[in-house]
């Protein structure tokens, strides 16, 4: 893999990213969640999609991993409690728009796009705001804005509301403890592995620095506010994933997703949770492939099912959304993870080793939108 390369956005931004694969192939970008960095996607992904023949793009966030933290005041806990971000704060569209830059600066005028968790929704946002730029859209345990779903658990909350961690050895064991609590039985994550990007990433976003950074992009989730409206404008093929036993993000941000988006494609894995967890990649790695084929070949919505996948077209079994609203805190934020660092609380147009084995994936549910629409917004996932 590549290493890190800068470059200055408008706004007096600069951006970390790397670049992998064919100059000449067909670019992907990857955006990470909220306070991760580009080291989040696992090596196993990054391989899988390099041998599909994608040029694959991912970078830091502004105010995460090497790129440039912003001079404003993070919000206090007190507005982050309540919701109200500091006046001026920066915006999920701002994050969409230093994505773009980063896209012209590279000479690509048209990326399949890829999301996960908050970068999901900065993805979803530079999709509504820049349609030319984004040839497909894949949106992965995200969520649309609507506080009345996607919100996390409240047994994932009362784990969030901790001080942040203040030593490398206190941000590895609470990474681990956040991953027992909302990872999957049904595709474990890789203890080593695991250690050993917290250790990383700890030092990479600048150790006990990182939590003022991680406060503004939560201040950026808050003041997009409820982003449905602007979902409804996406002409780009759509592709939802989302894992039926997500404690940090509820299934129902993934189904409302669906739901705003014309046409969108929405998949609901039995047994993922809010992880990219080994056992689950190769899978993913097949949707996004198939997403992006499909558009290639000039469909517009709903791609072909993956041969691992069983039971297409079966509907979602219905849930109850958690209804708690976030408080402030410090997660354990995840490596090859999807698992964003503090909590998940929730506008102008921007400027410009080995693979797993392949686990056997029997009750992956590919959702019509029809289906998708119909989403609870009571009760709590627990």
């Amino acid at each position: 893999m590549t290493e890190d390369q800068f470059f200055d956005a408008p706004g007096g931004i600069r951006l970390c990213f790397r670049t992998d694969g064919d100059a000449a192939a067909v670019p992907l970008l990857l955006i990470a969640g909220l306070g991760l960095d580009l080291t989040s996607w696992p090596r196993s992904m990054l391989e899988g999609l390099l041998a599909r023949g994608f040029r694959v793009v991912r970078f830091d966030n502004r105010d995460a991993g090497r790129s440039t933290r912003v001079a404003a005041a993070p919000p206090s806990m007190l507005r982050q409690l309540v919701a109200r971000p500091p006046r001026g704060a920066y915006t999920l569209e701002h994050m969409a728009g230093d994505a773009a830059a980063l896209l012209e600066h590279l000479g690509v005028e048209r990326a399949h796009v890829v999301g996960m968790s908050m970068g999901g929704m900065i993805a979803q946002s530079l999709a509504a705001l820049d349609p030319p730029r984004v040839a497909t859209l894949t949106s992965i345990f995200s969520t649309t804005g609507d506080r009345r779903v996607g919100q996390p658990a409240r047994s994932t909350l009362l784990r969030m509301a901790k001080r942040p961690a203040r030593t490398r050895e206190q941000w590895v064991a609470r990474h681990l403890a956040m991953l027992d609590h909302i990872g999957s039985r049904a595709f474990p994550y890789d203890d080593p592995d695991e250690r050993t990007w917290a250790a990383g990433a700890w030092d990479r976003g600048g150790g006990p620095a990182r939590s003022a950074g991680v406060a503004r992009q939560i201040g950026a989730i808050q003041a997009s506010g409820d982003r449905t409206a602007a979902l409804r404008r996406i002409t780009a093929p759509t592709l939802v994933i989302h894992g039926d036993v997500d404690r940090m993000v509820h299934p129902s941000g993934g189904r409302a997703t669906a739901a705003a988006i014309p046409g969108a494609r929405h998949v609901e894995i039995a047994g993922m949770s809010h992880h990219l967890s080994p056992g689950i990649i190769d899978h993913l790695v097949d949707l996004i492939a198939a997403s992006a084929g499909t558009a290639s070949a000039g469909t517009a919505s709903a791609g072909t099912q993956s041969a691992s996948t069983a039971s297409a077209g079966t509907e979602s079994a219905s849930a109850e959304s958690a209804g708690a609203e976030s408080a402030s805190a410090e997660l354990a934020g995840t490596a090859s993870a999807g698992v964003e660092s503090p909590n998940m609380l929730i506008s102008p147009k921007y400027s410009v080793g080995p693979a797993a084995e392949r686990p056997d994936i029997s009750h992956t549910r590919d959702i019509s939108p029809a289906r998708a629409a119909d989403v609870s917004h009571s009760g709590e996932s627990a």
